[in-house]
Parts: C-alpha cells; structure tokens; sequence
C-alpha cells in the first residue's frame, strides 16, 4: 500500500500536533516540518528550535528548507545535518509572495542557473537523501519542463507535485495534463499532493509513488488511517476521536505556553478546516471565544 505523507501546514502542525496525531491516530508514514528559512543571514532561530525539540520524539519527521541561493541552500542543509537529520525536503511550491517575491519556493522552478548549482551539490552529498516539493510553474503551468531534465540528472527521494501554478494559491483548476506529462517524463518517483479529502480520492491516485495530504488531513485527522483500515469511521467516532485528539494538543499547550492569548492563538487553528465535522454554529462560538472558559464551553456544544 502507498505510504501517506502529511504535509508541511504553517501555522497548523506543529512538533506537538504531530506527535500527538502520530499517537492517536497513525496511519502517516512520515510528517515533513513548514519551510525552515535564512532571516537576516542565519537559519531562522524559532524554526531551528523547533526542529531541536522535535529530535528524538518518537515522529518520523523531514525537514523541509526553503532557499533563493545555493548559500541559503548550504546554510540550511548544514544545520539541519548537524541535528542528526539525514533526509530534507526542497520547497519548490510555496505560492507566498512574500517568499516568490524574493525567488524563493515556486520562483525557484524557473530560476535554472541557481537549481543547476543546487543539483550539483545535491549529487556530491552522499550522506543525505533529498526530496523536492513542487507546483507545476509560478506562472505558467508548464514552467516545470525546463526544471524536470535538472531533477532526473539526480536521484530524489521523490519529487511531490501540486498540480497547480503559484498565481492559483490553493484553489481553480488542477493541470492533470501537465501533471501526467511530468509524471512520464521523470525518473524519480512522482507523489501526487492536493485535493484529497477523502478514501475516494486517495483511491483515485494509486499510480503514484505516495500521497501527501495537508488540508485533507486537517479536517479528517484519522483517513489515512480509514483507508489503511478500508473502513471509514462513522461520526460518533470520529468525533470522539477527535476531542481526545483536542483535548491533549490543547493540555500540552497550556503546559507550554504562557497565558491565555497565547494558548488560544495556538489551539483556535485546529478547528479552521473543521467546520463540516462540527458544523458553523460551533466554528463561529470557537472563533469569538476571548477567554479559555469561553472557549471550553464552545467545545461542548460538539456533538
């Protein structure tokens, strides 16, 4: 059976997240962390702390970098190594402007003189196994065409693809064409990304090498376990499930945070992909809640 692949979500899946998603519901072969960064010359500090304090948490965890240069690149790969990690994710697919804009993530596709440099240092490591995640183009939907023949010279991990451009964010259209033709024509293995919320969709790509999910997984935590099992869990469950889930992201938070606002800010995103589990009425009384006890009385209302 293909392996799943929980994407990296900024702002959602942090190292307490997937741990305690590991834990309680399985099924994910491996978590890949939000895009690690150079700010101000040096590896962020936040992402390097965060990276630390998943070390030896039991999570089977790649990192993933995000560069404009082969020194970011270098910088990265070197700090990440020292931790003890021996697989990074290359983020090709960002949509941000605030990172394409500083060719970072999905302008990376089209920037062929510095992935040439890339590629060069990715086949002098032999020490690390490297995988890239990728739109199909920034712009155009077949801006990957001048990439692809850089990325065969070498041998990935995986090369993961959302089949949409950056301009398109996380919605339109998915080019499946272009998709397909990427697929054929590349000499890595190929793991589809995007619009997957449910066991019918993953059933739907079982070519591909694996599946990554993200915003599926968000608002069905437990289907890749359903579809490991072939059994989709009825409501009952996966609501059960699910507030246990909540219940010990929201007790590790209180431990670790300081103050109400702060354990808020962290734990009120869980619910953001969530509302056709809960419905809008909860959503709503979760998102105005101001106070911690406001909060809890919010998710009783779940049923």
């Amino acid at each position: 059976m293909q392996e799943i692949h929980f994407a990296p979500l900024q702002g959602y899946v942090d190292n307490a997240y997937r741990r305690l998603h590991s834990q309680i519901y399985g099924g994910v072969d491996c978590y890949y962390t939000p895009f690690i960064r150079i700010e101000k010359g040096e590896p962020r500090r936040q992402d390097i702390a965060r990276l630390k304090a998943s070390v030896g948490d039991g999570t089977p965890l790649v990192p993933q970098i995000i560069f404009a240069s082969l020194e970011e690149f270098r910088i990265l790969t070197e700090v990440v190594k020292t931790l003890g990690f021996n697989r990074i994710d290359l983020n090709l697919g960002c949509p941000y402007p605030m990172q394409t804009n500083r060719g970072r993530g999905a302008a990376m596709i089209s920037d062929i003189a510095t992935m040439e440099q890339i590629v060069k240092q990715i086949d002098s490591d032999c020490s690390t196994s490297y995988s890239v995640k990728m739109r199909l183009g920034k712009d155009n939907p077949d801006e990957w065409r001048s990439l692809l023949p850089l990325l065969s010279s070498v041998k990935l991990n995986h090369i993961a693809i959302h089949p949409r451009i950056a301009r398109q964010m996380y919605s339109g259209d998915l080019y499946i064409d272009e998709f397909r033709s990427l697929e054929s024509q590349s000499s890595n293995p190929i793991v589809w990304n995007g619009e997957i919320r449910n066991i019918g969709d993953l059933s739907a790509h079982t070519n591909a090498a694996a599946i990554m999910i993200g915003r599926g997984l968000l608002a069905r935590p437990s289907l890749a376990t359903e579809w490991r099992n072939n059994e989709e869990w009825q409501h009952a469950m996966r609501i059960a499930t699910l507030l246990e889930f909540h219940d010990r992201l929201l007790s590790e938070y209180e431990q670790t945070l300081c103050g109400q606002t702060q354990i808020l800010q962290h734990i009120k995103p869980f619910w953001d992909y969530l509302e056709e589990e809960i419905g809008h009425r909860c959503l709503k009384a979760i998102r105005k809640a101001s106070t911690l006890d406001r909060y809890r009385e919010a998710i009783t209302t779940i049923e």
